[in-house]
């Protein structure tokens, strides 16, 4: 009763939130703006994210990156320099620029070795005892594919529950928890990703982070 209960909350929290299909083709020339910090096709070097800290857009889910720049843009989430380019954003444009960046192929980084072993074991099999969390490929897919089609399991689907994570930056896969973590960001419905983070220790958050990083997807 109380997996079904929360699974209602995580339905409830996303059916709010709807998002347009957009043309790829005009994102790409609309999406030329991003390409200083998130990369051309949505592939920033490794220098140009330690210097920005801007994760990489390429194969993420264009549901969740429409809902990232209504939420920066409505004040429901904040970043010094995302802030005021997502007010910048023409409403027009957000579906395109989403959908050009959904279909770009996403580059593995590297990461570490001693960890990666165990971040996958974590992301696959999750964590027991005391702080008991569900193994993230539940809701992000193999290899962190993400997921957007919760249509085929649930008859009100959310648009979005677990954005893409395979080949991101471990740096920001371990920022994000850390700030879902301690309360930074919330902007999570039904509280999900910070009731999760908040099991999860700096060794985990590391070990996962290494782990998405080198996937391949």
């Amino acid at each position: 009763m109380k997996k079904r209960f929360c699974l209602a909350l995580i339905i409830a929290g996303f059916a709010g939130f709807s998002a347009a299909a957009g043309n790829p083709q005009a994102g790409k020339e609309k999406a030329a703006a991003c390409g200083g910090c998130h990369g051309e096709d949505g592939n920033n070097a490794a220098e140009i994210f330690a210097a920005l800290k801007a994760p990489k857009l390429a194969g993420q889910l264009p549901e969740y990156i429409a809902k990232q720049i209504h939420d920066f843009k409505a004040g429901r989430r904040a970043n010094e320099q995302m802030t005021p380019q997502a007010q910048a954003v023409a409403e027009a444009d957000i579906a395109d620029i989403a959908a050009y960046f959904g279909q770009q192929k996403p580059t593995p980084a590297e990461g570490r070795k001693d960890l990666a072993a165990q971040g996958e074991k974590l992301f696959y099999k999750g964590k027991g005892r005391p702080a008991v969390v569900a193994a993230c490929v539940g809701c992000h897919g193999l290899k962190g594919v993400g997921r957007g089609d919760w249509n085929r399991t649930y008859s009100r689907a959310p648009v979005v529950l677990a954005p893409a994570l395979g080949g991101q930056h471990a740096a920001y896969i371990a920022a994000q928890l850390k700030a879902y973590k301690d309360g930074a960001r919330n902007n999570d419905p039904a509280k999900v990703m910070r009731d999760i983070a908040g099991r999860l220790d700096e060794q985990d958050i590391a070990a996962v982070s290494e782990y998405l990083a080198t996937v391949v997807r």
